[in-house]
């Protein structure tokens, strides 16, 4: 794989590491806390850091993009898909009861 597109791929997924947090900014606007909207918007996340860990993931292993950077991404963005599935699961736990 081209060295330019190695840098790519870790930017893009460094981008994705830094995303999530602008869910703080968000939640300060009264509609946030609402709901549907909360709901909405803490779903919507969810899904953008599940699909960030496998992206990162399948970026580190498929593209091999290996650099230390992207190692960081690779950790960081687990994480956060593994938080994005929880929150799913108790998103759908609270509807259920």
């Amino acid at each position: 794989m081209k060295q330019s597109l190695k840098g790519i791929l870790t930017g893009i997924a460094g981008v994705m590491v830094l995303l999530p947090w602008t869910i703080l900014l968000l939640r300060q606007h009264e509609w946030a806390l609402q709901s549907p909207a909360a709901e909405i918007t803490i779903g919507g996340y969810a899904v953008f850091m599940i699909f960030s860990g496998v992206f990162t993931f399948a970026a580190y292993m498929k593209g091999d993009v290996k650099n230390p950077l992207m190692k960081i991404c690779l950790v960081i963005n687990e994480i956060y898909a593994v938080a994005g599935v929880m929150a799913l699961i108790m998103m759908g736990a609270g509807k259920a009861m």
